[in-house]
């Protein structure tokens, strides 16, 4: 408990950061891969070769890999520069949206084909019919491996302490240059990851689910 109270403002500040980390790039990631589920299932090959393109690039590619790009190489394109913190909430929203769109995707082939004949039936474009149609149908079905893969983006948000984040995952570096003892730090830490998964993500996963299967 004293390494914990004696260095607050490096749990406070550490954690506060990785909320930060976590809440943009959840909507990045979600809306982006909802556009990308969209070109995904689209009509036109040209869109649906784009969006399989950059899923199999994206995802295939290793979290730090992405990150090391924004933190070290994009500073030396002639590019706006950016700060590191949200160098790692692009990276974290590019990477995490490839299996946000795979998720929304497979909601999608679960809503009837006869749904979508219907809307094309009274003349309601793609678009629309995906918009409007499809998706609020496909978000209810999805809602636990969304929430899946928002956990595993609260986990990945530690891989950017390796890039000058100050953030959960950065935590342990400091205690160090304070000489505290790490392994009770490093449980502290464990510990409230566990507590933002239990104690905030899984019951608003099942609020939803709750909400959305009477909504049906």
């Amino acid at each position: 408990m004293n390494v914990l109270l004696d260095n607050s403002d490096v749990f406070l500040t550490g954690f506060k950061n990785t909320g930060i980390l976590f809440a943009f790039s959840a909507v990045f990631s979600l809306i982006l891969g909802t556009i990308v589920a969209g070109m995904r299932v689209s009509p036109a090959p040209a869109m649906r070769a784009a969006g399989t393109f950059y899923v199999n690039a994206v995802r295939n590619t290793p979290l730090t890999l992405i990150l090391a790009f924004f933190a070290l190489g994009y500073p030396r394109l002639e590019l706006p520069q950016i700060s590191f913190i949200n160098a790692a909430i692009v990276g974290l929203s590019l990477y995490t949206a490839t299996y946000v769109s795979e998720a929304i995707r497979s909601g999608i082939n679960t809503v009837s084909v006869g749904q979508s004949e219907a809307a094309r039936a009274i003349g309601l474009p793609f678009m629309q019919t995906l918009s409007l149609v499809v998706l609020p149908q496909a978000f209810r079905s999805v809602v636990p491996p969304l929430f899946s893969v928002f956990i595993a983006l609260l986990k990945n948000t530690t891989v950017a302490a390796g890039f000058s984040v100050y953030e959960a995952g950065a935590i342990r570096a400091y205690l160090s240059e304070r000489g505290e003892p790490l392994l009770p730090g490093l449980l502290w830490v464990a510990l409230m990851f566990v507590v933002l998964v239990l104690g905030i993500l899984t019951p608003l996963q099942r609020y939803l689910e709750k909400k959305w299967k009477v909504a049906r």
